[in-house]
Parts: structure tokens; sequence; C-alpha cells
């Protein structure tokens, strides 16, 4: 095994990572010319053995951190399963799916499957013959799977657990446990997170070796460059106020987050009486047909979609200009999803909140938890502001 890197050092480009031609290429194909803060930091260590937990914003690269390593030592004449990433949703297990795909596509040999609940067992069972070297999976169907013989994972030589914090909250603590119990107790264990809690350290205390913390916040290269603004409007006006938004054609693709299902299907439906051309998302709605709507989102068949916060973590479209939220999330940590899903790959994006004088109270919460956030944010003048004097919240 190689020396460990200091994390000290000015960081590497991808050239100066020993990348091989083939993942090279597909970078270069992906459009990326050098690294985000995630990858550079963590390419090295994980390419070096080391275990890791990071810590990382949303959109700042986190699939490609991981996935280019596990590309790099995966052995191709080896059938056996060798690199799995767990993801705490479908819609995320599919995402990293297409972007382990997209780098692995000058490599012949390698297979990678993608495992999830809602999916139909004999077209996985299927997929799991053509002996996968790389599966992605949430840890409910893996566990299935495992039960019923159709995989092992004695062979892990790495495991990622991909936003093991809302993996952990979502009450995946005891199958996270005994899926990693099924590998080898020398396997590369990688934890990334947008925070940590009891859980995260927990599982790292317990099966990773004198792990790497790796910590990157918001920089201005990496932050998601985002202008928000809060909309004042009594509850019976949001419409309208969402129709003037939309009406001002400014924005060609937009996401709008709902708190419930019957109020995303409510507000498509008034939409497409409009003339606007909206689907929407919610977890009542079959997964083939969720993967369908996802799918024509991203190759910009529509420009709207309608969501509950099930694709606020897990859809990766570059070009989101605008997000809108017709009502404030319940959790906190869901208003930084949601917008996180904006202002991607470097573009600016736009997010707008419909906030009535009762859900007032609602974005004081989230304002303080903005405050408290890693993000380098300061006051002045009265005024939460980023690093570089811009409002962090504007008022319309």
């Amino acid at each position: 095994m190689s020396e460990i890197p200091t994390t000290n050092t000015a960081l590497p480009g991808f050239e100066e990572m020993d990348l091989s031609r083939e993942i090279l290429r597909a970078v270069k194909d992906m459009g990326f010319t050098e690294p985000s803060t995630i990858q550079a930091k963590t390419i090295p260590l994980m390419m070096a053995g080391a275990d890791i937990n990071a810590i990382a914003p949303t959109g700042t690269g986190k699939t490609c951190a991981f996935g280019i390593p596990m590309l790099e030592y995966v052995q191709l004449n080896d059938p056996r399963v060798q690199e799995v990433v767990l993801a705490p949703t479908r819609e995320l297990a599919l995402q990293i799916g297409e972007e382990l795909t997209a780098l692995a596509r000058h490599i012949k040999g390698v297979r990678i499957v993608v495992i999830y609940g809602g999916q139909p067992f004999p077209k996985q069972l299927n997929a799991l013959k053509r002996k996968p070297q790389i599966v992605i999976a949430t840890p409910g169907r893996l566990l299935d799977h495992m039960g019923r013989g159709n995989i092992r994972l004695d062979a892990v030589h790495t495991m990622v657990l991909d936003e093991a914090d809302e993996m952990l909250n979502m009450g995946f603590v005891k199958d996270v446990t005994r899926i990693i119990e099924s590998t080898p107790q020398d396997r590369q264990l990688v934890l990334f997170s947008a925070t940590t809690n009891q859980d995260v350290l927990t599982i790292a205390w317990k099966y990773q070796h004198d792990p790497v913390e790796v910590t990157v916040e918001a920089t201005q290269k990496d932050r998601p460059q985002i202008t928000q603004y809060v909309i004042s409007s009594e509850h019976d006006d949001k419409i309208d106020h969402l129709l003037y938004l939309l009406d001002a054609d400014v924005y060609q693709r937009v996401m709008i987050f709902c708190n419930t299902k019957f109020m995303t299907e409510r507000l498509t439906s008034r939409l497409n009486k409009e003339g606007y051309d909206a689907q929407c998302l919610h977890g009542d709605i079959p997964q083939s047909k969720r993967n369908a709507v996802m799918g024509d989102f991203k190759k910009g068949k529509f420009p709207i979609l309608v969501s509950t916060d099930v694709a606020a973590r897990g859809i990766d479209v570059d070009d989101v200009e605008a997000v809108i939220n017709f009502d404030l999330p319940n959790e906190n940590e869901y208003y930084l999803h949601r917008i996180g899903r904006t202002g991607r790959a470097q573009k600016h994006g736009v997010s707008f909140s419909l906030v009535t004088f009762q859900e007032s109270v609602r974005m004081d919460e989230i304002l303080k938890y903005m405050i408290a956030h890693p993000a380098p944010l300061k006051f002045e003048d009265g005024v939460l502001r980023l690093e570089d004097g811009t409002p962090f919240f504007e008022h319309i």
C-alpha cells in the first residue's frame, strides 16, 4: 500500500493524480477541467487505501470523488463484487449509477449494477448474474438479495456510504451495520455526509481503521451560486405569485417543491390548465413512472417539475435554473437540499420561497439554521451576507 498523502499541500489537478488514460478521457468527456475541492482532497487518499470520513456540502462533486478511485482499482478479471456504494434513496442510487457508468465508458469489462426497492426482483437477479464488480444499492434491497443468496460481499475491497447522515437518520442503522459486517474486516470504508451526527460517528468508530477526516466547507469555488429570494404572500395568493414568476419566461427549467402528494398533484393540474407543461413526482407514483418522469426532465422534454422531497436528494440536473418553494420544508436541512438542485456545475441559480405570515416563523428557523451552518456567512448592517458581501436572502 502506498503512503497516505498529507492534506496540507497544494491540491492536485486530475493530471497530477496518477489516473489512467481511460478515466482522464471520461473526465474530459464529462466536461470537467479541474477537480472540485472534495475531489482533490479525497481521490489521492482513497487511492492510497485510507478510510475516510468526509463532510462536504451538496453539489460539490462527491460521486466522482469516490467513483474515480473505485474504478481505478477494480480488478476486471475478478467476477466477485469488489466495490459497494450504499445510498439512502432510489433516486440517488440511480444517479450514482449513471455517473459511474459515464466515468467507466472507456474501461472495457467493468460491470456496474444498481439495485433498489420497487424494481422487480427477476430483473435485478438477471443483472446480478452478469457478475458485477461494482454494486450500488439501497440498504433494504441489498439485504434482501443477500438473504436470498443472490449476492456475497466477502470479496469487497471498498464500501462507500453516500449521504451517510441521511441514510442513518432514515432508520437504516441496523441494515447498514449488517451489511458492513458482511464485508471483510480489512476493507476500505468511506463515509460521505453533508452534516455529521451521532450515528455517523458510531459507524466510523466501530468499523473504520484510523480514518482520515476530510471537511470541505462551501468555498467561493465550490459553493453553489444561488441567489435566494423570499416572497411574502397570502396563502390564497401563492398560485398567483407562482404564475407571475413563471410568466416572466426567464427560466427554462424549474423545480417546484411542495410538502404533500396532494399539493403536488393539485398544483401540477393547475399549471397544466394554465398552459404550462409540468409533471409531478411523489412517493405514491410507481418507480417505473418516476424513473421515466425524471429521465424526461433531465432530457429537457418538459420544463417544470413539481415534487415532494422525494426528489430533493438524488436528482442531478446541471441546468435547473430556478427552485421555487411553494411550501416551506418541515425540516431545516431540506431547505438546503431543495435549493441545491440549482446552481450546480458552477452555474448561477436562483431560488424563491413563497412565505405566508404563518410560515414566517419557519423561515426564521431556516435562517437560524443557515447562520449555524458551516457555509461562510456574516452579519453586515443587519443583513446576513456571504463572504463576498452578497445578501444571503433577498426580499421582493
